[in-house]
């Protein structure tokens, strides 16, 4: 395919910004990895959360083959996924004060537990409510979200900041602001975003990063396997037994 088809130019857009994240952003993954590997062996639980488009990644690390099973999402009723109709009732939730601190009053979160957050644009009341709750109920916060956002937007939310403010650790996707890597003569706006892509594989890159940490610590990471293989189930059972009292998508 000609690299200079819509098609090719995404892709290659794509690979751009992941080496970008690869280099730029590689102590921050690996202090992510050090963040999960303390979850792990200090008895904490690790939560994702993602509003929309965002949370799509956030899913992506929760109960899957070769993923941790200590990861769990946090869910916002309406907010996580696209799913609730009409699909703008997401977005306007995200703007809906009182609602993470909702879901943090009624939810399992706690001391020493890790969430990440993870934002496009962390300008939105939800993801930057969320995260100075979580920090005040004693939680580490890692931000996942495009810095870019922070220098060339305003904050629509009532402090007046971003997420990237309210984190512990913040990893940025390098995106730029408007997500969407191609214009065209004829196209009236610009098309095909790729933070999707890009934060599932930063999100992906710090599991691996906290699977490294454990093993350097001398710990058995509590991965999960395939239930497509055989014998997949069978492991998955026990590391469930092992780390019940830490695995919230299960009954």
């Amino acid at each position: 395919m000609s690299q200079s088809k819509p098609a090719g130019r995404f892709i290659d857009a794509a690979i751009g910004l992941l080496h970008r994240v690869r280099d730029e952003e590689a102590e921050r993954i690996a202090a992510a990895g050090g963040l999960i590997a303390d979850a792990v062996t200090g008895g904490g639980r690790i939560f994702v959360f993602g509003a929309g488009h965002s949370s799509l990644p956030a899913q992506d690390v929760v109960y899957r083959a070769g993923g941790l099973a200590l990861m769990n999402l946090l869910p916002v009723p309406g907010v996580v996924g696209v799913d609730v109709v009409p699909a703008t009732l997401g977005s306007a939730l995200e703007g809906v004060e009182g609602l993470a601190t909702a879901v943090l009053e009624t939810g399992p979160l706690r001391t020493g537990d890790l969430l990440f957050i993870i934002s496009l644009s962390g300008r939105n009341t939800l993801p930057v409510e969320m995260a100075t709750g979580a920090r005040e109920r004693g939680a580490t916060v890692v931000g996942v979200t495009s810095v870019a956002y922070a220098a060339e937007t305003t904050p629509r939310n009532a402090s007046g900041s971003f997420l990237k403010d309210h984190c512990d650790l913040v990893l940025d996707s390098k995106i730029a602001v408007g997500d969407a890597e191609l214009t065209a003569e004829g196209v009236g706006a610009p098309f095909a975003p790729a933070s999707t892509v890009v934060t599932s594989a930063l999100m992906q890159a710090v599991v691996a990063a906290g699977v490294e940490e454990l093993v350097a610590r001398g710990v058995r990471p509590p991965l999960l396997r395939s239930g497509n293989v055989d014998g997949g189930h069978e492991w998955n059972r026990q590391v469930m037994a092992e780390y019940g009292d830490r695995i919230f998508y299960r009954r």
